[in-house]
Order: structure tokens, then sequence, then C-alpha cells
């Protein structure tokens, strides 16, 4: 137990510890300091196989009491593994891309402190035992990936990091008075007491400012606005981890409400319904007028959360069988996250071929690259 409780402890803080020594490192070369944010994110990857292969690690728990007054608190759990794995896979594959990506960029060194931080406190929502410790580490996630989104530094970058940090911060408030609101009902935010803590009570006002905060990462419709404009301004690794993985630490959120606070609810189930119907045309419609390429995978982006939450908003209408509405958004989530990452690195090898991502512009090229387009394709 207590080497399951120092392994998951590693995978939550490490990523922090590592984009520290890397942007030390960079100061001095920056040969080394891509070389260090690849191990980093390497290692990563393979405490999270390891997390997946011990023997009791999920029983695997430990607490940090009094940290940012309230105490923060993590625990394993199947998906959560798995996922957490997923997302330590596609970070290594982003950051071992960009080394050569931004060979040409400045503030590289920026980049790379605020890409482990990001992947630090993606790891530490994931396994968060209670929504306290995951509102902590949604907030350090908001904030670290907005330079990601500001990187160029160009006026467009700078007008979409400042819609993506409105819409971060407005979402951040409203979930903290949803905490505050749920504590007060139910006495307790830790995730595993909230079904018992919540049965028989009116939550509806708290868990909507939940689901507000949570919508916002995920880009559901009305809060989606963020996701056209931070992606096409974004560098292409980064903008794969926008739309593969930070956006499922809303789903996360989501799933939370709907599966422990308000489970078999057919009220609550046919409002995630609506809104997943109403964010799954709306982005289909917007990539339909859509010439850029990187926007254009945004808007997709946007109508596959809206799949998800289809099938979330379905488990409380479906009683007994909502488990199987529950799989299929769980899968969904992995698949997307998966082939947005291969589509988000492609469209980073047509821009540092061509410089440019108009679809109108760049009609073609697959014929001179029939290995990427084969990739693309698949």
């Amino acid at each position: 137990m207590e080497q399951n409780f120092l392994l998951l402890a590693a995978i939550v803080f490490f990523p922090m510890l590592g984009a520290g020594i890397s942007y030390l490192a960079g100061r001095k070369d920056k040969t080394l300091r891509d070389r260090v944010a690849g191990c980093v994110t390497i290692v990563e990857f393979l405490l999270l196989i390891l997390l997946l292969i011990t023997k009791g690690a999920k029983e695997a728990s430990f607490v940090l009491p009094g940290v940012c007054g309230m105490g923060l608190s993590f625990e394993t759990e199947g998906f959560r593994a798995m996922y957490g794995a997923i997302a330590a896979f596609m970070w290594m594959a982003a950051t071992l891309f960009s080394a050569e990506y931004f060979a040409h960029y400045r503030n590289r060194n920026r980049y790379y402190l605020f890409l482990l931080v990001t992947l630090g406190a993606t790891e530490g929502i994931f396994f968060s035992a209670d929504l306290y410790t995951t509102f902590v580490f949604f907030e350090v996630m908001s904030l670290a990936s907005y330079v990601w989104v500001a990187q160029d530094e160009h006026a467009p970058s700078l007008r979409a990091a400042a819609t993506y940090l409105a819409v971060a911060v407005i979402g951040g408030l409203v979930m903290l008075m949803g905490l505050f609101l749920l504590y007060n009902q139910a006495g307790t935010l830790t995730i595993s007491e909230l079904h018992d803590a919540c049965a028989g009570k009116n939550v509806y006002v708290a868990a909507g400012c939940l689901f507000f905060g949570f919508a916002a990462k995920a880009g559901a419709f009305p809060l989606h606005i963020w996701l056209p404009k931070a992606h096409p301004v974004a560098p292409a690794p980064a903008s794969a981890l926008l739309s593969g993985i930070l956006t499922k630490t809303g789903i996360f959120g989501i799933l939370v409400i709907s599966c422990k606070i308000l489970l078999h609810d057919w009220k609550w189930g046919t409002f995630v319904l609506v809104l997943g119907t109403l964010t799954m045309v709306a982005g289909a419609v917007l990539a339909l007028f859509s010439v850029d390429f990187k926007r254009t995978l945004a808007c997709s982006s946007v109508s596959q959360i809206g799949f998800i939450l289809v099938g979330i908003g379905m488990q409380g209408l479906l009683a007994e069988e909502n488990a199987l509405a529950v799989r299929g958004s769980l899968l969904h989530m992995v698949n997307h996250s998966l082939f947005k990452l291969v589509l988000f690195l492609v469209a980073g090898v047509i821009f540092m071929n061509v410089h440019k991502l108009d679809l109108n512009e760049i009609r073609g090229f697959g014929r001179k690259k029939p290995l990427l387009a084969a990739i693309y394709l698949a």
C-alpha cells in the first residue's frame, strides 16, 4: 500500500518538479531542455503503466492535510488510471513532437514549463478524491494552459487567449459557488460519498453551477466559444492536448455530477441530453463553414463533445441500463482523444512544411505526402 501511495503521489507531482528542472535546463542548453521535458513525459507514462499493472493499485490513495486550506486528497480507480495513462501518452507524443515543431519558435522555455505543469494538474484532476481537489487542480490547469494559446504573442493569439481565460475564470467562479452550495446541502465534497449524501435533497442549483464550470472547459454549447478561437492560433501540439485531454477534464466533472450527485435523475438526464444534442449540431454546422484546418478540427471537437454528453444524458433516462450509456461515453472519450491527437499533429506537420492551414491553399498537399494522407484518413 505504501508503494502505491508513493506511486500515486509521483504521478501527480513529478511533472511539476520536472517543469522546474526543464526550465532551468533550458537556460543553459536548449537541446538539454527538450530532452529533459521528453524524459519527464516518458517517465510519467511509465509510472501510469506501472500503476495499471501493480497489484492493489486500485486501493491507492493519499491526503495532503491543510494544503490550500481544506487539504488535497487523491485516489485511484480503474477508468481513472486508464485515462490518466492515455493522457500521459498524449503528453509524451505532443512533447516529443514539440522539439521539432518549436525549432524556430521563441519563448520555448516558457512553453515547456507550463506544458509540464499542466500535465501534473491534469493528472491531479483525474485522480482527485473530492471536488475541492478537483477545483484546485482545475484552476491550475486552466491558468497554465492559457500560456499555450498566447504562445505566439501576436494580436490574434492574445485575443483568443483572453477569451479562453475569460471563459475559464467565469466558469471557475460559478463552479466555486456550486461547491459552496453543495457542501452546505450535502456536508461533504468527497466523490465516493456524494450519492448517499445527496439522496432525497434538491441539489439542482449546486449541480447546475458545477455543470457550468465543467461545461465551459468541455466546450459544451453555448460555452464552446473559446475552442474555435484558441485552436487556430495555438501551436499544434498544444491544440492536440487542448482538444484531446483538457476538454475531457470537463467531461470528468460532468460524469461526477451525473453518476454520483444526480444518478438516475431523468430531469437532469434530459437537460444534459438536450444540451449535448445542441452542442453536437452547433459544432458540426460551424465545421462546415470553416476554411482553417485547425479551426475545422476544433469545431469537430465541439460536435464530438456533444456525442459524449448525449451518452451521459442517456444514463439518467435508461434506469437500470444506464451503465450502457456511461460505457459508451467513456469509450468515445478515449476514441476522441486518440484520433484528435493524430489529426492535430498532422496539422502541425502540414504547417511545418507550407506554413499555412487554409484548406483552399493546402489542397493537394496529400499527394506530396502519401503516408501523411494515409495517417490522416485512417
